[in-house]
């Protein structure tokens, strides 16, 4: 009896040991940034899902916008696509927003405007401009490239890794560095932060709800605030579906007649 119960205490000591060592070592900052990547814009083969946009200024009138977007990877954690059609205001209804998105190279983007019926393309250098007059950008719906930036592991709290991230190209950008709250255990990014050319805070967004979705941990609340101008924008997400069997709708021609699963 007493071997044995030495036996459990030794196994005891030994776990607790491996989880004291695990804890004091964290994964590296290149496998960290990269689950959190493929959590943020690379769940399932595909996806689709209705979002309500609420956009608060300091002073004037909420606006909101409602769209469908939907997803197809061409490769897990490579190239993919995007499409996005808009359902409301009625001045925005039946707008697209199409995203080729690549690795190595710079994104294809287009946008149609039903209003004067006209396709153009987003160039590179606009990808941080406004999403739709909202605070969000058009980077932040398809997501930033890995390889544009440095990433370095700065602080390992209880439940988070924050990892600071440094553009190889500054003059591309308008922030000098930004950070990455991300979730310890789903690797969800709870938190970005982005700071000027002179070091101040001016920007951020967080994920405000978060729940698993077909065994996929999703956000369905995201807030972004501008804090320079009072501003701010949330992004609801319902109706989300995962491995759906998208057709190859991101084409040009479908950007002035869409496919009947963006519609619905």
């Amino acid at each position: 009896m007493r071997a044995l119960i030495s036996l459990v205490i030794v196994g005891l000591c030994l776990s607790v040991g491996a989880v004291l060592a695990e804890e004091s070592s964290p994964p590296d900052v290149q496998e960290i940034v990269k689950k959190a990547n493929l959590v943020a814009y690379y769940q399932a083969d595909d996806g689709k899902a209705r979002v309500t946009m609420t956009i608060t200024p300091k002073q004037g009138p909420k606006r909101k916008r409602e769209f469908n977007i939907l997803r197809k990877d061409v490769a897990d954690g490579g190239d993919q696509n995007y499409y996005v059609y808009f359902l409301n205001p009625p001045d925005l209804r039946k707008m697209v927003y199409m995203v080729h998105k690549h690795v190595d190279t710079d994104d294809d983007r287009w946008l149609y405007m039903p209003a004067i019926d006209r396709v153009n393309r987003v160039a590179a250098g606009d990808k941080r401009t406004s999403f739709v007059g909202s605070d969000f950008l058009y980077e932040d719906v398809s997501g930033r490239g890995l390889d544009e930036d440095v990433h370095e592991l700065t602080a390992t709290t209880e439940n988070r890794y924050i990892v600071k991230n440094t553009p190889k190209t500054p003059e591309a950008v308008e922030f000098s560095t930004f950070t990455v709250a991300i979730d310890k255990t789903n690797y969800v990014p709870m938190k970005m932060e982005f700071f000027d050319k002179s070091g101040e805070l001016y920007r951020t967004i967080e994920s405000t709800e978060v729940k698993d979705v077909d065994g996929f941990a999703t956000v369905l609340k995201s807030v972004v605030k501008d804090l320079r101008t009072g501003s701010q924008t949330e992004m609801a997400f319902s109706k989300v579906e995962y491995n759906i069997g998208l057709k190859d709708i991101f084409q040009e021609r479908y950007l002035k007649r869409a496919p009947s699963e963006a519609r619905r």
